[in-house]
């Protein structure tokens, strides 16, 4: 008889039971039943955060793990962020050992490098009367994610209101969870099961001094660095090394393939909804709406020898292939139109045209796509060149730029040295920011400021939004610092968060 095992995953800061979805679908098709809870004060609006106690979120866990821990032979307890926090406190509480504890990006010291404005601010500002409750600590870029693409489909949920996690959280809770922080910390020589901790080198809310907290004070534990994500972790770029080494570590293997699920064909009125959304939102560059018209087990033929050229086999391995596109052009990639589709009986082909620029040339490129439909979504492609020697020589060019301008990071040009450009400044802007976690000593809140400014001014532009009130002392701050970036070119920003990070290194 087969083992009986289950799951009980916590979600982060303001988010909610659906935050680990991928997660959820990974652990089911490798035989893992699993459960999930809302934490109190979640799922309502972020204004429900200001009265919950830590001890309320630890009850919640607690309370959800005791009603299932006996229905299993095996059970395991895993959390994201401060949902990993409160796993270790379960853990330690319960003295876990009939499975085993998954802590993603675990923040035991919130000491990123995006985080430099408030984190030494807010235990004084804890005492401040009725500050902790006002003060709001919004949701800003980076939004904890690497990869362009996905970030910019969360920044556009986040702009047009989607109630798929808080856009702020208030002071008052920063306060609660550095009252779990110290719980953890305190209690992790508890924790008797073997204990995986899985963290990214560049992780901008929390250092891998976290990572290395944990592997010290608990008896079993195992570390994996992620090279390529931030703080999101099970949706930046290393999101299938997540998944694996978490399989791998739980002893489960998954099932090639999804469970069957019923075919229903759409009708021709669909097909032509569907197809006048998909061509208008790529043409608008609101991936956030195209990801949604392909079914989970999308299969989609990028014809050719690039090294993009390859079949992508689900919804997720497809962000992988549009996030090719964007980072291998510096975000210059853009569908510039669509002819007239041609709808068939069984498919509908439709000639895509583009554009990018990359590795000092400019491809204009179009092909057909040739896509199939059911149950709504879009199910299969196939992309086919008009001139596939031309995009697979543009592509294998980007790709070599790109990889060659990865090694010059900060440690290669010097100070006073020519900043680089294009591609190239766009990963040494990267390379800057990770770099300025590793810088041990305090900076002066003039420098972090600035470095925040730049960095808002690279990535989003002109300042947004009205200015903080007199209440918020460091929300006004940050404004204005942000504020006097006006009309600085994202290219000059970056060049020059790139300067003030080297000198900053070199002294």
């Amino acid at each position: 008889m087969a083992t009986r095992i289950g799951a009980l995953l916590i979600h982060g800061l303001g988010g909610t039971q659906y935050d680990l979805g991928s997660m959820h679908r990974h652990l089911k098709r490798s035989g893992v039943e699993t459960h999930s809870l809302t934490l109190p004060g979640h799922g309502e609006t972020p204004e429900a955060l200001v009265s919950v106690r830590a001890e309320a979120w630890i009850e919640a866990v607690t309370q959800k793990y005791r009603e299932l821990v006996d229905q299993y032979e095996v059970f395991h307890v895993m959390g994201m962020c401060m949902g990993a926090l409160l796993a270790a406190a379960l853990c330690a509480r319960e003295r876990h050992a009939t499975g085993r504890l998954v802590t993603l990006a675990p923040p035991i010291y919130i000491d990123g490098w995006s985080t430099p404005w408030w984190r030494a601010a807010r235990h004084v500002a804890y005492r401040l009367p009725l500050l902790p409750s006002k003060m709001k600590i919004e949701e800003g870029e980076p939004y904890g994610i690497k990869n362009a693409l996905v970030r910019n489909i969360v920044k556009a949920k986040f702009a047009r209101g989607d109630k798929f996690h808080y856009p702020w959280v208030p002071l008052a809770c920063i306060r609660e969870v550095d009252r779990l922080r110290r719980r953890v910390m305190r209690d992790l020589h508890l924790i008797p099961c073997p204990t995986l901790v899985v963290h990214a080198r560049e992780d901008e809310l929390t250092s891998l001094k976290s990572a290395a907290f944990i592997a010290r004070n608990v008896q079993d534990a195992r570390v994996v660095v992620l090279e390529n994500s931030y703080h999101m972790i099970c949706i930046d770029n290393d999101r299938e090394q997540v998944f694996g080494g978490v399989l791998d570590f739980l002893g489960v293997t998954e099932q090639a393939g999804c469970p069957a699920v019923a075919f229903e064909p759409c009708s021709a009125a669909d097909i032509r909804s569907i197809v006048e959304r998909f061509t208008r939102a790529m043409c608008e560059q609101r991936y956030e709406d195209v990801f949604p018209l392909f079914s989970a087990d999308v299969r989609w033929d990028q014809r050719g020898a690039s090294p993009v050229a390859r079949v992508y086999e689900d919804r997720n391995a497809l962000i992988d292939l549009f996030s090719q596109f964007v980072s291998l052009s510096a975000n210059s990639f853009r569908v510039t139109g669509f002819d007239d589709p041609v709808f068939g009986a069984d498919a509908v082909h439709v000639r895509l045209h583009s554009e990018a620029r990359a590795a000092g040339a400019t491809l204009m490129a179009s092909g057909v796509l040739q896509m199939t439909f059911g149950n709504g979504r879009i199910r299969a492609v196939v992309y086919e060149p008009d001139r596939r020697a031309l995009e697979d020589a543009f592509w294998s060019e980007a790709a070599a730029a790109v990889g060659g301008d990865a090694r010059e990071t900060l440690a290669g040009p010097g100070r006073g040295e020519a900043l680089p450009t294009g591609a190239a400044l766009d990963m040494a802007f990267e390379e800057a920011a990770a770099r300025v976690s590793a810088i041990a000593r305090p900076l002066a809140p003039a420098t972090l400021l600035k470095l925040r400014a730049l960095f808002k001014q690279a990535r989003s532009g002109d300042v947004v939004g009205a200015r903080p009130g007199m209440t918020d002392v460091i929300g006004r701050a940050k404004h204005d610092a942000w504020a006097e970036m006006r009309g600085k070119s994202r290219e000059a920003a970056m060049g020059e968060y790139v300067a003030l990070a080297r000198s900053l290194m070199d002294e």
